[in-house]
């Protein structure tokens, strides 16, 4: 009977996959490193800040959520791409046709490789959106729209590329 306890605690306790509340199942035996390159703003409308915060936020959430060490490039997994469209839109008309809601939405195309696990790749783009009164001026709300849709927009691509449940 010790035997076997014994045994099941050996097999149990060198398992290398490590699986986390926050859904990240990563082989840390094969898997070590990651490169985020900078993800450059093609949309028609810009406003330069974002591509800096959405990079640094790709990264934060990688470097707090999983033991990978994030090198400049060449890493076991990579992320790369570019935000694609920051655009506003008309959502909520009143009656004097005039628009009582405006939607900000940012999508953002990734592409994943995963050089230990090819199977894993991907390329997809994300979508995030924030509606704002139409009372209130971009530039007093953007940058707090801005950080709730990156927030949003990283937990989306965290979870497509290392949540592989």
């Amino acid at each position: 009977m010790k035997r076997i306890i014994t045994m099941l605690l050996v097999v149990l306790s060198s398992c290398s996959i490590s699986y986390k509340f926050n859904g990240a199942s990563i082989n840390y035996d094969t898997t070590k490193t990651i490169s985020i390159a900078n993800f450059p703003i093609k949309a028609a409308l810009v406003y330069p800040p974002l591509e800096e915060l959405f990079t640094n936020s790709l990264k934060n959430a990688y470097t707090r959520q999983t033991r990978l060490q994030i090198v400049n490039s060449n890493g076991d997994l990579q992320l790369e791409g570019e935000i694609t469209n920051y655009d506003l839109t008309p959502q909520a008309v009143t009656e004097n046709a005039y628009a009582s809601q405006t939607r900000l939405t940012i999508t953002v195309r990734v592409r994943f490789t995963n050089t230990k696990d090819p199977q894993f790749d991907l390329d997809q783009s994300f979508s995030g959106y924030k509606d704002f009164s139409s009372t209130q001026m971009l530039t007093d709300v953007q940058d707090e729209l801005i950080q709730q849709i990156t927030d949003e927009l990283v937990d989306q691509i965290f979870n497509a590329t290392v949540a592989n449940w």
